[in-house]
């Protein structure tokens, strides 16, 4: 299984597609906000028609009852991993796996759910100053890991200076999904807790979420490879 999660940060259907058509073969992506809210969620069903693993990453936060609905919902759509937010409280993302378990069809592989920790967008000091949160992120982060695994969940997102600091919490099989991931030399963009593929290895992160890198590289199906070689 691939080890790179491509995120398709586009807004139109048009720009999926023509991405799509550089690479050689089926791909892990991501499906965000940005996309499923410009073309709705018939976008997640053709790219999946078309051969590709798909990470829906639309990061349900709501009461458990609200949680579980979307949830069961989403199940129907045949994704590989969706995701919820670790703030929601352990019994909403109890939810949000009995949702994928009731809504998953009879017969089918269901999603695998995973629980957001600290968007890598988040810095220390925005998590004690705006968020009310003491301490340092690594300590909340493995704290919500922690919270994910009693609840069912099987695994995070989380950055990857994170990544060994959970699996020592959560156990080896306990999934770790990290984004901010750069080729030396990109820009961080609004990334602040980011790091390289060879570095992601290095710290034992399972999956790794690649989005400009690849997307906007001028061949990306070489790009997309060199990536996985690194995290191989």
């Amino acid at each position: 299984m691939s080890k790179t999660i491509i995120a398709l940060d586009f807004s139109s259907r048009k720009e999926v597609m023509d991405f799509l058509g550089k690479l050689n073969e089926p791909a892990y992506v991501k499906i965000g906000m940005e996309l499923a809210y410009a073309c709705g969620l018939d976008i997640v069903r053709e790219v999946k028609e078309m051969g590709h693993k798909v990470f829906l990453d639309l990061k349900l936060h709501d009461i458990p009852n609200t949680v579980k609905g979307g949830m069961k919902n989403l199940a129907a759509l045949g994704v590989d991993i969706v995701n919820c937010h670790c703030a929601g409280g352990i019994e909403m993302m109890k939810a949000a796996k009995q949702g994928i378990l009731e809504g998953t069809p009879e017969g089918c592989e269901r999603a695998k759910v995973i629980g957001v920790t600290i968007l890598t967008s988040v810095s220390k000091e925005a998590m004690n100053n705006e968020l009310g949160i003491d301490g340092e992120v690594i300590d909340t982060v493995v704290q919500y890991a922690k919270n994910a695994k009693e609840a069912g969940l099987d695994g995070v997102v989380c950055s990857v200076h994170e990544a060994a600091a959970i699996h020592a919490a959560c156990g080896d099989d306990f999934l770790t999904v990290t984004p901010g991931i750069r080729l030396a030399g990109n820009d961080a963009n609004d990334q602040k807790r980011i790091a390289t593929p060879e570095y992601a290895r290095q710290q034992g992160c399972d999956m790794i979420v690649v989005g400009r890198s690849i997307t906007k590289a001028k061949d990306p199906a070489t790009t997309c490879a060199l990536i996985e070689e690194a995290m191989a």
